[in-house]
C-alpha cells in the first residue's frame, strides 16, 4: 500500500492591525489545507521583525498600519527577506497606493471585499512567483499603463523625497508620538530622535507638527483617521 505524500504548506505571515479581521483571515486561509499562518503582526514594525525571524513564503499586508505603515514595512521586508512575496490586502485601492507598492516590489494587491477563494488563490500564485491583482485593480492598471505610454510620462511615487528612516520618523510623529516615544520605537537616544525630527522639518520646509501630520496624510504615509492628537 502506497503512503500518501504530505504536501509542503505555504507559510504565511499576516500583518493586520484589527484583531477580528486578522483572526478571520487566519481561519479562512488555514481552512484551505495547503496554507499555514506562521505569524501574526498588529503593526508594521512587528511585521518586519517577524518576517526576518520566521522567513514566510508570503506576507499578507494591510497598508494602514500603526508605528510603520504597510508601504514602508513592505520595502523593509523585501530588503531583509528577498525570498518573501508581499501581497497587499487593503480597503484602499487608490491608483497611487497600487502603483507605489508595485514599484516597491509587492507581488499583488487585493481589496478587502475579496472572496476567501480569491485570497487563497492569490497566495498560491504569488508564492509561485506570479503577480495577482483584484480584477478591478488589474483593469485600472492596464488602462493607466496605456495612458502613460501614450503620454510618455511616469507615475508619481508617494514619499519619494524621503529615505526609509525619514518615513519611519514622519509616521511616528504624525501618529502623535513624543520625542521620547519616537526614540524608544527606533532604538535611539532622545537626542538622536530630535535630530531626525529637525532634519525632517528642514528637508520638507515644514516647521510644525501639524504641518508634518498634514504632509503624512497627503502622501499616504498614514490614514487621516488614525491621527488622534497633535502635540
Amino acid at each position: 500500500m502506497k503512503r500518501a505524500i504530505a504536501l509542503e504548506r505555504i507559510t504565511v505571515l499576516l500583518a493586520e492591525d484589527h484583531t477580528v479581521v486578522r483572526e478571520g483571515l487566519k481561519t479562512l486561509l488555514e481552512a484551505e489545507g495547503d496554507i499555514e499562518v506562521i505569524g501574526e503582526a498588529e503593526n508594521g514594525r512587528q511585521a518586519v521583525e517577524l518576517a526576518r525571524k520566521l522567513g514566510p513564503a508570503v506576507v499578507v499586508m494591510d497598508i494602514a498600519m500603526p508605528l510603520l505603515n504597510g508601504l514602508e514595512a513592505t520595502r523593509q521586508i523585501l530588503k531583509a527577506v528577498p525570498g518573501a512575496k508581499v501581497l497587499i490586502l487593503s480597503a484602499r485601492s487608490d491608483d497611487a497606493y497600487v502603483e507605489q507598492v508595485t514599484a516597491l516590489g509587492a507581488a499583488g494587491y487585493l481589496v478587502k471585499q475579496t472572496s476567501a477563494h480569491m485570497l487563497a488563490e492569490a497566495v498560491r500564485e504569488v508564492q509561485k512567483g506570479n503577480v495577482f491583482f483584484s480584477p478591478s485593480i488589474s483593469m485600472r492598471l492596464r488602462d493607466s499603463s496605456r495612458k502613460r505610454a501614450a503620454r510618455g510620462g511616469a507615475s508619481k511615487v508617494i514619499g519619494n523625497r524621503l529615505s526609509s528612516r525619514e518615513v519611519e520618523v514622519l509616521q511616528l510623529i504624525a501618529e502623535g508620538k513624543s520625542n521620547k516615544q519616537v526614540a524608544a520605537e527606533l532604538g535611539v537616544s532622545s537626542k538622536t530622535a530630535d535630530k531626525h525630527r529637525q532634519h525632517l522639518m528642514g528637508k520638507l520646509h515644514i516647521h510644525d507638527i501639524a504641518g508634518l501630520t498634514r504632509y503624512a496624510i497627503a502622501e499616504g504615509i498614514i490614514e487621516g483617521a488614525i491621527r488622534l492628537t497633535v502635540r
